[in-house]
């Protein structure tokens, strides 16, 4: 973070009771060359605290109160008028990144040690990783006997050498378990549609 944005960044975290990792400043790139400010939080729990819901938008009242912050600290450097306050958090780009890092081989060696014929695929799309069974009936014998935690594990075990800061956590990471035959009938054998 560059030093001169610092002291707005503690008074966000002291305000909001949340963890800015950076601030920065720039134009959005529009006919206006409207100035824009985006306010960096390490985790998605601290964006969510300026979100009026889960997906939805910014909370208004608190874009105010930093963009009133930000003119009253820096003035006389940036064009601090009609600044346009963003919030994102690290943490989620963080999980994206290490779920996209285990090579594929590594998954591979994964699926041929869990031994177990009925997955078709093992699919990863940002966080999240599915393992997908030719059938909904394996699905739903997988679900109810133990299996989807025994899965969740190696998968787990696997995630953390490329999760450089730790974000996943045990008691809280699993797998979504789905099938091939959902993915067939329900979005046309296409990876586009079902990542959607």
């Amino acid at each position: 973070m560059k030093s001169e944005f610092v002291g707005l960044a503690h008074w966000i975290n002291s305000k909001f009771d949340v963890s800015v990792l950076n601030v920065f400043y720039d134009f959005i790139n529009d006919k206006n060359k409207t100035p824009r400010l985006s306010i960096i939080l390490e985790y998605k729990e601290d964006e969510l605290k300026f979100r009026d819901d889960l997906h939805g938008n910014f909370d208004s009242e608190k874009q105010r109160l930093v963009a009133q912050k930000f003119k009253e600290i820096k003035r006389n450097e940036y064009d601090a008028e009609n600044v346009f306050v963003i919030f994102t958090s690290f943490e989620p780009i963080a999980k994206d990144e290490a779920n996209s890092k285990i090579p594929s081989f590594e998954i591979e060696a994964m699926k041929n040690e869990i031994g177990l014929n009925d997955i078709w695929k093992i699919h990863r799309q940002f966080s999240w990783t599915t393992f997908l069974f030719f059938t909904n009936k394996q699905v739903d014998e997988n679900s109810k006997n133990g299996n989807r935690e025994i899965f969740s594990k190696a998968y787990f075990n696997l995630l953390t050498k490329y999760d450089e800061f730790n974000y996943f956590k045990e008691n809280t990471f699993s797998i979504l378990l789905d099938s091939k035959e959902n993915f067939d009938n329900n979005y046309s054998s296409n990876w586009f549609y079902y990542d959607r």
